[in-house]
C-alpha cells in the first residue's frame, strides 16, 4: 500500500476513534434506562434539612411502615440504611395502606404527613400527622398528632407543605362530596401543622382527557419556585402506564387562595415513553442539589408496562431522578422525550 494511502487510512481510523470517545454511547438497551436510583420505592420525597443532610422517604411495597434514609450527599441515599420510624397499627385508624409519607421541617420541628386507611376499610383513606422534635428525624421519637384537620371528612391523601412569604400552605388531593371524581387538588393556609385554615380552595380538578384515564385523579402535588412564579406539579389518571404529570403555576404576588390565580397546562409534561422504558412516571418531589442552584426531580416509574397483579399490588414502581432545566420564559422543562441520563450532566463527586 502506498505510504500516502496508509497515512490517510490511519488518520481516518484515529478520527473515528476520537468521535467515538467524545460521544457517549446511548441506546435503548443502556442500563441507565432500567437501573433505578432506589428500587421498589414509590412516591419519593427528598428534602434537605437545616443540618444540610438529605432525607428520603417513600411508599414501601408492603404499605405497612414509614422509613427515612439520611445522607450528607443526595447521591448516597441508595446506600443509606433505612430507619423504620413508625409502623402501622393492628386495627382502626392508620392500620392499612400507609401511603406517600412526606417529611417537612416547620418552625423547629419535623413533621410527617401520611395517608392511611383502616384494616377493615382499607380505602377509607385520610391524612395523618406525626411530629418529632429531635434534630435528626431518623430517630424513633415520633408522636402521633392524629388526623389532619380539614373542613370535609372525605377521601384525602398526598399532603404537601410549602412556605411562601412567612406563611405555610398545604396542598392535598381530595374527593368531592358528590364523588364525581376521585380527587382534586385543594389548597389552604396552615393554621398550625395539624390544622388547615379556611378557606380551602380547589386549584385543579381532573378535566382533560389525559387526567381521567382509568380514574379521574389529580394527586401527588409538589412545589418548586423559580423566577417569581410558584409551580405545582401533580399526577393524574390510574397508577399504571397511564399515570402522567401535569403542572400549574401562579405569580408569587398573586392571591394563592384565589383559584383564578392559577394557570394549568392542558397537556401532560411528563408521561410514559416506551422507547425509554419509562412507564407511568409521577408523584415526584423537587430539591436543590448541593450547589444550591440545580433543581432535581425525584419521581417513580416502572420499567415495563405489564403488571404483576394490580397497579397497587405490583411493587415495581422505582425511584428515579433527573435534572429539571428552565426555559427562557422561566418555565420548567421536563424533557419528556429524553431519558434521565440524556439531560445536562450533574457531578456525582
Amino acid at each position: 500500500m502506498p505510504v500516502k494511502l496508509l497515512l490517510l487510512c490511519l488518520a481516518l481510523v484515529m478520527t473515528l476513534q476520537e468521535l467515538s470517545a467524545s460521544t457517549p454511547a446511548q441506546s435503548n438497551t443502556d442500563a441507565s434506562l432500567t437501573t433505578p436510583f432506589i428500587a421498589n420505592r414509590a412516591d419519593p420525597w427528598v428534602i434537605r434539612g437545616p443540618d444540610g443532610y438529605y432525607y428520603f422517604t417513600a411508599s414501601v411495597p408492603e404499605f405497612d411502615r414509614i422509613e427515612i434514609r439520611k445522607s450528607a450527599r443526595w447521591q448516597d441515599l441508595p446506600e443509606a440504611e433505612p430507619s423504620t420510624v413508625w409502623r402501622k397499627h393492628t386495627a382502626g385508624a392508620m392500620s392499612a395502606n400507609i401511603w406517600a409519607p412526606e417529611l417537612h421541617y416547620i418552625d423547629g420541628a419535623w413533621y410527617l404527613y401520611v395517608a392511611a386507611g383502616e384494616a377493615d376499610r382499607p380505602f377509607q383513606i385520610r391524612m395523618y400527622v406525626l411530629k418529632n422534635t429531635d434534630a435528626d428525624p431518623t430517630s424513633a421519637n415520633w408522636t402521633e398528632l392524629g388526623r389532619m384537620q380539614t373542613q370535609d371528612d372525605a377521601f384525602a391523601l398526598d399532603a404537601t407543605v410549602f412556605e411562601h412569604r412567612g406563611q405555610h400552605y398545604m396542598i392535598w388531593a381530595q374527593q368531592d362530596a358528590e364523588k364525581s371524581y376521585n380527587s382534586a387538588l385543594v389548597l389552604a393556609r396552615l393554621q398550625d401543622p395539624l390544622t388547615a385554615a379556611a378557606p380551602e380552595v380547589i386549584i385543579s380538578k381532573p378535566e382533560f382527557a389525559w387526567e381521567i384515564q382509568g380514574y379521574k385523579v389529580n394527586e401527588g402535588a409538589a412545589v418548586v419556585k423559580h423566577q417569581g412564579r410558584i409551580f405545582v406539579s401533580y399526577s393524574a389518571s390510574a397508577t399504571d402506564h397511564r399515570y402522567a404529570m401535569g403542572v400549574l403555576w401562579a405569580d408569587e404576588d398573586a392571591d394563592l387562595l384565589d383559584p383564578a390565580s392559577w394557570q394549568k397546562a392542558a397537556e401532560p409534561v411528563f408521561s410514559t415513553n416506551a422507547t425509554l422504558k419509562r412507564f407511568g412516571p409521577g408523584h415526584n418531589s423537587f430539591v436543590l442539589a448541593e450547589d444550591g442552584k440545580t433543581t432535581l426531580m425525584f419521581y417513580h416509574a416502572r420499567t415495563q408496562q405489564e403488571l404483576d397483579g394490580s397497579p397497587l399490588t405490583d411493587g415495581n414502581r422505582h425511584t428515579r431522578w433527573r435534572v429539571i432545566t428552565w426555559s427562557e420564559q422561566g418555565m420548567p422543562e421536563f424533557a419528556n422525550e429524553l431519558a434521565d441520563h440524556q439531560l445536562p450532566p450533574l457531578s456525582r463527586n
